[in-house]
């Protein structure tokens, strides 16, 4: 099929766009952009069905939409003020202005079938080389079929084992990953120093965050790839457990001033090689490695980079060796949950590249991971107004990276300022959809705020990208539970209690507990691990079981423990048991010391209070969007 398109000329057989017989080179994005706009012409097009249409199965935002049609009108020679192409239309879309015609298809040029000579006969040589094939194959099948027979008389195998071995081959054959994804297992450290492990390992999580900046890659994220850490795991294995197509490992030698990284790439369902590379640097040149390495992958799995992707991975990292030595020890430290220790590295590393945008990115995330172990409002309000700095300076050094938005987003959502976190977890979906923390972060607080499908995309995207990570399955179930589909928030809370390894969690007792199965709910909190939530749902459950001197004594201890900090929780269990007037006391309590945990106010165990005025009164105060 063919369109005229104003000026234009596109070939859809060829995938061509041409004016006037030159042809317009356009990235396949673009392309398919363009036609879905010709083809719905003159109609608009929503946003949603241009993410939908053109970024099939993958999830983006509508700064996507709006960077796509700049680039497809730059190479249009369009302009946004007086549209001879694509017209936008604010709030709805985008429609194609030009007219479009439908182009006759050429006639076929091959003669009739009536016409011509006969078709010649075959030769005997050829009859003869037909006939040793046929026999070939005829004494082949029936050795196979003498030697199964053969096989399972001696090794006492029934006729039922042999057909489910037969059934099983082609179950192997149905694994069909993503085409563009990718895991990245951890680079081993053959350094001959087992202290540099930090840089393999940061080194390979730097790659693996590169990896996952490029639009039409699916990169596993950084928990599912490194929980094979210190194996030798079967590539096979890893492909099936992460759901990807292809996988690279490597090794790491460091010297002094030098780095030696061995990259392969291995083809998940085949174990073949797809591509090698051993690199030789200096240190300082670290970052533009891994746009070397991230670029040939992107090239080996036949993915198409666009031009601004190599800016893209490099944003915001530094070419200083010794920040970025600091920066790698300061994140090993935060995976090992050394919070203070960590934002001593971040600080390091920023004191040595005052320019190192993505150090105080994680140092933003850092004190806020710090803030969840003070103990005063005061000491709270420190650490968050530290937090919110070094993520908007992230953001002044490096507006277009996605890890600045996030850490302002998760300060904003802190703050209980809902509609500029809203605003930031946007642009930072828009940089990083590819980012599986940016997903479930965003996922959970979409849900939150009352906007359940698009949080649960956003979290089940997060799940297929971090299939291993327990916060993922945690996320999804939190926001299960929140939207009262207790049967999946309970399948999903099970999910994360077998990743965590750690006995049932007091949230899968919630889940009993809403369901009225009080009993179920009394068996799993009891067993679970210390922490607010299993007070909280013994204290509920002890009461529904007319264990009321039990319930006030767990609350007792609790008040003891928490003090104020525990408003919003002593509202929840005040809730349920029935007492409106204590419950909104502390409620407005919360309020006043501006907890954070009142982000929750939609979760089911509030609904006792949702028609009292003075809880009308808070909500309207925390303005949710």
């Amino acid at each position: 099929m063919k369109y005229s398109v104003g000026e234009l000329t596109i070939d859809t057989g060829r995938q061509l766009v041409s004016r006037d017989g030159d042809s317009i080179p356009l990235p396949k994005l673009s392309y398919d952009f363009l036609l879905v706009l010709v083809r719905a012409a003159p109609n608009v097009v929503s946003l949603d069905e241009l993410m939908r249409l053109v970024w099939p199965g993958v999830i983006v935002s509508p700064e996507s939409v709006s960077q796509r049609v700049k680039l497809l009108r730059g190479a249009l020679g369009d302009d946004a003020l007086k549209p001879r192409y694509i017209a936008g239309l604010r709030g709805r879309g985008y429609q194609l202005v030009a007219a479009v015609k439908e182009l006759d298809p050429e006639p076929a040029t091959s003669a009739p079938a009536a016409v011509g000579p006969p078709a010649p006969r075959r030769k005997p040589q050829r009859d003869w080389l037909l006939l040793t094939v046929v026999l070939f194959v005829c004494t082949s099948l029936a050795y196979l079929v003498a030697n199964r027979f053969w096989v399972s008389r001696h090794t006492g195998a029934s006729a039922g084992e042999t057909v489910a071995r037969t059934t099983a081959e082609p179950a192997a054959a149905a694994f069909s990953p993503p085409p563009h994804s990718i895991a990245v297992l951890p680079f081993v450290n053959i350094s001959g120093d087992k202290e540099q492990e930090y840089f393999s390992d940061g080194l390979t999580e730097e790659l693996l965050n590169s990896l996952s900046r490029i639009n039409e890659l699916q990169v596993a994220a950084r928990t599912s790839s490194f929980s094979f850490h210190g194996g030798h795991p079967d590539i096979a294995t890893v492909a099936h457990k992460l759901n990807v197509a292809a996988v690279l490992e490597g090794s790491v030698r460091r010297s002094a001033h030098t780095v030696r990284i061995t990259a392969q790439l291995v083809n998940g369902i085949t174990g073949f090689h797809l591509w090698s590379e051993t690199y030789d640097r200096d240190l300082g040149d670290v970052l533009k490695l891994q746009t070397e390495i991230a670029t040939a992958v992107a090239g080996a799995l036949k993915v198409t980079l666009l031009s601004d992707e190599a800016a893209k991975i490099e944003v915001g990292g530094t070419h200083n060796p010794a920040a970025f030595d600091a920066y790698l020890r300061a994140s090993k430290a935060y995976w090992q949950e050394k919070t203070e220790t960590a934002i001593d590295g971040y600080t390091e590393a920023i004191r040595l590249d005052s320019h190192y945008a993505l150090a105080y990115a994680a140092r933003s995330i850092a004190f806020l991971a710090f803030n969840q172990e003070v103990t005063t409002p005061t000491a709270t309000r420190a650490e968050l107004s530290k937090a919110q700095a070094d993520a908007m300076k992230a953001i002044a050094l490096a507006p277009n990276m996605s890890e600045g938005h996030l850490a302002l987003a998760l300060v904003y959502s802190s703050l209980l300022a809902f509609t500029p976190a809203t605003e930031e977890y946007e642009r930072a979906l828009a940089l990083g959809a590819g980012n599986a923390r940016i997903l479930r972060d965003y996922g959970q607080f979409a849900v939150f705020m009352g906007r359940g499908d698009f949080g649960l995309m956003l979290l089940r995207r997060a799940v297929a990208l971090d299939p291993l990570n327990q916060n993922g399955s945690g996320h999804l179930a939190n926001a299960l539970l929140c939207l009262r589909r207790y049967t999946e928030a309970r399948a999903a809370y099970e999910e994360t209690d077998a990743l965590a390894s750690t006995g049932p969690g007091a949230m899968l007792g919630f889940t009993y507990y809403l369901q009225g199965d009080f009993e179920g709910a009394r068996s799993v909190c009891e067993k679970s691990p210390e922490d607010e939530n299993r007070w909280i749902c013994l204290a509920m459950t002890y009461d529904k079981l007319g264990r009321r001197t039990d319930a006030e004594a767990v609350l007792a201890l609790a008040r003891a423990k928490y003090g104020d900090n525990g408003a919003t929780d002593y509202t929840i269990v005040y809730a349920q048991w029935g007492n409106a007037a204590r419950a909104l006391d502390w409620l407005e309590t919360s309020y006043r010391q501006r907890n954070m945990d009142l982000i929750l106010l939609k979760q089911p165990v509030f609904d006792p209070l949702r028609k009292e005025p003075r809880f009308q009164a808070v909500e309207r105060k925390l303005d949710f969007p």
